[in-house]
């Protein structure tokens, strides 16, 4: 798995983890899902992404989004 994959699988899983929360938790939830939602805007404009940089921390390969 390399950088690009493994951003996206974490979004992918925060996003429904948010969602699950809000479902049976609080719909407050909701706005760690809008947190989720800008962050990855964020990060697709201005190519910075904490996630990425975590992984990169941990090994993982680099992908062609994330140099």
């Amino acid at each position: 798995m390399n950088l690009d994959r493994a951003v996206l699988a974490f979004a992918g899983l925060m996003i429904l983890i948010s969602l699950a929360l809000a479902h049976f938790v609080s719909p407050l939830w909701l706005w760690f899902t809008a947190f989720i939602g800008v962050n990855m805007l964020q990060a697709s404009v201005t190519g910075f992404c904490p996630a990425a940089i975590v992984f990169r921390k941990l090994g993982v390969a680099s992908g062609c989004a994330f140099k």
